[in-house]
């Protein structure tokens, strides 16, 4: 028995370095991800700005921050880690710096204006509009909220969300899902080592159990002679 009890440590034991082993090798390949993901924010110069108090601006302003922040939070229901929000690393390479990134862009693009041209007088629904320029204010609408018949509407939604907006806010979505795995790659590194780390001992346990253990040493005694 103590001999098996013995193999089964010396299995767990290497089953718990398999394990550590598994758990260093993702936390190395998280890490590399991180690094790269956060190069690529700063080649591009994908930044955020704060205030010599710290606290997030946009275009100067700490009111338009808060409406970005409001539209992230109220609007879209993100649950943003304040900790990711680092004025001290403005370089947006974490989820909540991506889609308050994101956020930024939509919200100009959704109070965004625009001037449609009509080369001539065009009616729709009964109502003529003459040719000339005609300025356009986005109340809010996203991509699918405009009437795409309406002579000014509807030449109005590609200009103002134009598909450079759509790919920055396609690349910005990238970055936030690319950032979430890493986290989620870095909690399975914390699992494989907590696990490795719990059969390591366990199995360390038995083997120094068994070997403090020493079977018993057979006693003969020598049968009594009768007369």
């Amino acid at each position: 028995m103590i001999t098996r009890l013995k193999g089964l440590g010396i299995v767990l034991v290497i089953l718990g370095v398999a394990f550590l082993a598994a758990g260093g090798f993702a936390y190395l390949k998280t890490q590399e991800g991180a690094e790269s993901l956060s190069a690529f924010s700063a080649a591009q110069n994908v930044t955020l700005t704060y205030n010599e108090e710290g606290q997030l601006v946009d275009r100067g302003e700490t009111a338009g921050a808060e409406a970005i922040m409001a539209l992230l939070t109220d609007e879209w229901g993100y649950p943003v880690v304040a900790s990711e929000l680092d004025p001290n690393d403005p370089v947006v390479n974490t989820a909540s710096e991506y889609m308050y990134q994101m956020a930024t862009i939509t919200y100009h693009t959704l109070h965004g204006s625009t001037t449609v041209v009509l080369p001539e007088a065009v009616e729709y629904n009964g109502e003529t509009f003459a040719a000339g320029e005609y300025e356009f204010v986005n109340d809010g609408r996203y991509w699918v909220d405009f009437d795409r018949m309406h002579p000014i509407e509807g030449a109005a939604r590609g200009q103002i969300w134009s598909g450079t907006a759509h790919a920055l806010v396609g690349e910005l979505g990238v970055g936030t899902v690319t950032a979430t795995a890493l986290q989620m790659g870095l909690a399975l590194a914390g699992l494989f080592a907590g696990i490795g780390f719990t059969i390591l001992v366990a199995g360390a346990g038995l083997i120094w159990a068994t070997a403090a253990e020493k079977a018993p040493v057979p006693v003969f005694r020598p049968a009594s002679v009768t007369a």
